[in-house]
């Protein structure tokens, strides 16, 4: 209650700030634009309440707990929202009202024509006893003693034969009365009909109460005043409303009426004429029920026809809850076991023979806790070979400084001094070396990448190491190979990881090339590609180390090599993620001499060319 009384604020305030824009704008265009953003802030002060006093409701809760219920009650929902409107259509029935009117009205005048040229008592002269009439209720019977004969207008002889060719087959009742009101035929008392139990008819004060809860419904639902039909017998026709005004103004008066029992009856007065003389009036009616049946046949099809269709919705409810509500519980409780136990992996479901959404969020899913699980025998290894590479420098530190102990000379002492600082030394490069390494996957997942030249990120790295190699015999040359356009060695990248990557590569052939050799790096653009390959004119690369080189903490160096010792081995493998996270790729390879022998190593970088759109174009190779 309190969020609704909130509610009813917000609408109450809201409405008021609606009315009362800013005065000063007067032009139309920013008055229509502070009433929208007036209206649009009270839309939004709504929905907070709204959807909270919502979402409280138990069986909004009962509801939401499961996806199965979802489906199943919004399936429900559709089909009963269409039988309800269907069910209202066939409330609304006065197109069959009113094509039964029709039918009696035109059947009323046909035979009231008939029988104003065929039964009427042309001389007048027959008289008929009113006591040899049938009895019908007394206490609603008008008889009059002072008259000992009645002198009809119709002859009932000459009238029977047209109402047992016109009415007999439609199995309507039909009576005429005459001016007075007087009964003439009845068609159930000619053709051996029951007769109408009278006693149960409730009088003019008592209400009348429906059986039929359609009709009971129907007449609530239109709020229609219902006119009950009484049953006379053989009292005085003007006690029929429509009879009368037939008699008295000559004008057919149809009426729809309820029984006692709720059913519906179509009644319809039609003067008997000739000329402009009233000689009669007949009164056709309906048979209590026919209409009722009639419509009631056409429901209980509806209910049928619902019944199948609800039947239907709940089974294909039942496969859509099996199809997708049952795989994502089993991809649920899957998840729960892998939080607790990541091994349980292999217990997750497979559904590599489904192509739709679960099959590919099955797929997904699968792929995420085995890269999940990588991840962590990743981290496990490198914990592993971090401990042991951290060992080395450690265990060479403490020999060393054991071996002060047995220092004879001073020059003995310094030497060994000097070994255990070159420990700690390298000992702090190899920490430094892998807290960047610890520190790369979550700097390469923040990374922004940009329109990047690779031309201009080469020619600035190599420009670096010509200055520092300005004292050496060892060089560097770069060679680009023509191309129409910068745009084709532009890629999607960060500048200054691709620059640390070509470092390292560039580092790394120096460290392997000897004195007067020089350093090349090459780039060109391949098709949907740029590659850039650093050569070096090194001992080479033995063939089955060609991957292994790019492991973390890998190093092979020769005994004589100065620097042997004092790399971490990570700079390749920093190199190969940031090529990953570029979408491009990065391998090794033997340059060949004219012998065929190995004349150096090639580390060869591909990464996708940047789009005159501004996207990556092409797919690395495999």
């Amino acid at each position: 209650m309190n969020d609704l009384s909130e509610t009813a604020r917000i609408i109450d305030s809201s409405a008021k700030a609606s009315r009362e824009i800013d005065p000063a704008a007067t032009d139309g265009e920013t008055a229509k634009a502070t009433a929208r953003r007036t209206w649009n802030t009270a839309i939004s002060s709504i929905n907070g309440p709204v959807t909270r006093w919502w979402s409280r409701q138990p069986l909004v809760r009962f509801i939401r707990k499961s996806l199965g219920r979802r489906i199943l009650m919004s399936n429900i929902m559709g089909l009963l929202g269409l039988l309800l409107g269907m069910l209202y259509l066939s409330l609304s029935h006065a197109w069959l009202l009113d094509a039964k009117i029709e039918v009696v009205r035109t059947l009323s005048r046909i035979t009231a024509e008939a029988i104003a040229y065929r039964a009427v008592n042309e001389n007048r002269g027959a008289l008929f006893d009113p006591n040899r009439l049938p009895e019908g209720t007394p206490a609603r019977a008008r008889r009059d003693d002072a008259f000992a004969a009645l002198e009809l207008p119709i002859s009932p002889e000459r009238a029977t034969p047209i109402l047992k060719k016109l009415i007999q087959p439609t199995d309507l009742i039909a009576r005429i009365y005459s001016p007075k009101g007087t009964l003439i035929v009845d068609s159930d008392t000619l053709f051996g009909k029951a007769d109408r139990d009278t006693s149960s008819q409730p009088n003019d004060g008592d209400s009348l109460r429906l059986k039929n809860f359609w009709t009971r419904f129907h007449y609530w639902l239109n709020n229609k005043e219902l006119k009950v039909y009484r049953e006379l017998g053989t009292a005085n026709g003007f006690l029929y409303p429509e009879v009368k005004r037939a008699a008295e103004q000559g004008v057919e008066t149809p009426i729809l009426l309820l029984d006692g029992k709720g059913q519906q009856i179509v009644s319809i007065a039609e003067p008997v004429k000739r000329g402009n003389k009233i000689l009669a009036v007949l009164l056709l009616m309906t048979r209590p029920g026919e209409i009722d049946q009639t419509l009631w046949d056409e429901r209980w099809l509806i209910v049928q026809i619902a019944a199948i269709a609800l039947m239907a919705s709940i089974v294909s409810s039942l496969l859509l809850v099996r199809a997708i509500a049952g795989p994502m519980r089993r991809l649920s409780e899957s998840a729960h076991n892998v939080s607790n136990n990541i091994t349980a992996k292999a217990d997750l479901p497979d559904f590599a023979g489904r192509n739709d959404e679960v099959g590919q969020m099955g797929r997904a899913f699968r792929a995420m806790t085995n890269a999940l699980y990588r991840r962590i025998e990743a981290s496990e290894k490198f914990a592993a070979d971090v401990a042991h590479e951290l060992k080395n420098p450690l265990a060479a530190a403490r020999s060393t400084a054991e071996a002060l102990a047995y220092a004879r000379t001073d020059e003995d002492r310094m030497e060994l001094v000097k070994e255990v600082q070159d420990e700690l030394k390298r000992l702090n490069r190899l920490i430094n070396d892998v807290s960047n390494a610890s520190r790369l996957d979550a700097e390469l997942a923040r990374q922004q990448m940009t329109r990047t030249n690779v031309r201009t990120v080469l020619e600035n790295v190599c420009g670096i190491f010509r200055d520092l190699l300005s004292d050496d015999t060892r060089k560097i040359a770069l060679i680009v190979d023509p191309v129409e356009g910068e745009q084709q060695l532009t890629v999607n990248g960060n500048d200054g990881r691709l620059g640390q990557v070509f470092t390292n590569l560039i580092d790394n052939a120096l460290s392997f090339s000897p004195e007067s050799a020089t350093v090349t790096v090459r780039a060109r653009s391949l098709p949907g590609q740029v590659e850039v390959c650093v050569e070096d004119q090194g001992p080479g690369i033995p063939e089955d180390r060609l991957k292994t080189i790019f492991e973390r903490f890998y190093s092979d160096r020769p005994a004589t090599d100065a620097k042997r010792g004092k790399n971490s081995g990570l700079g390749l493998s920093i190199s190969r993620e940031i090529i990953l996270s570029h979408k491009g790729e990065i391998f090794a390879e033997n340059r060949r001499g004219p012998d065929g022998k190995a004349a150096g190593a090639c580390f060869v970088v591909r990464l996708p060319v940047f789009a005159a759109t501004g996207g990556m174009i092409g797919r690395p190779s495999t």
